[in-house]
């Protein structure tokens, strides 16, 4: 049997990462804006473009039209934070599905760094610089996804 193993590396030389930005809960959204811009310097991305939205239901059509650009990877940052009524139900579903529906139907890897939480302190906590940084995570999944995409 021949086995073949494919594994992404951290190497972004000469990669374009576009990254879709939901400006609401900009206190969070921010500090996931700049882990991810760390973490793609760190690994050698030579472009980042950012398209700032004002939520995370307008994250679908940024993250479709950034796929129509040629980037290599995109990485949709926002913060969804349960309030009083349904409406944080919603609004999570539909982002992660619009993330989703987005990488299937055009090839192009998306990453996820929508916090979808209870409470603003795990929001917080999870954009905070450090290695819990959940913008660090998702930059550093693009870089992966890419390079191991490339191998198949």
């Amino acid at each position: 049997m021949r086995l073949h193993e494919i594994d992404g590396n951290t190497d972004g030389t000469g990669l374009t990462i576009g990254i879709a930005l939901s400006t609401f809960n900009e206190t969070i959204t921010s500090g996931l804006l700049v882990g991810a811009l760390s973490a793609l310097e760190e690994a050698g991305v030579e472009e980042c473009t950012i398209v700032r939205v004002p939520g995370a239901l307008e994250l679908g059509p940024a993250i479709l039209r950034l796929a129509g650009t040629g980037r290599d990877a995109i990485i949709a940052i926002g913060a969804v934070i349960e309030g009083e009524t349904d409406h944080y139900e919603h609004v999570a579903t539909q982002a992660s599905a619009a993330i989703t529906q987005v990488a299937m139907a055009t090839g192009i890897p998306v990453t996820s760094a929508v916090l979808t939480v209870r409470e603003f302190k795990h929001a917080r906590e999870r954009s905070l610089p450090g290695p819990g940084n959940k913008g660090a995570e998702a930059a550093k999944a693009a870089v992966m996804i890419v390079n191991a995409l490339r191998q198949i």
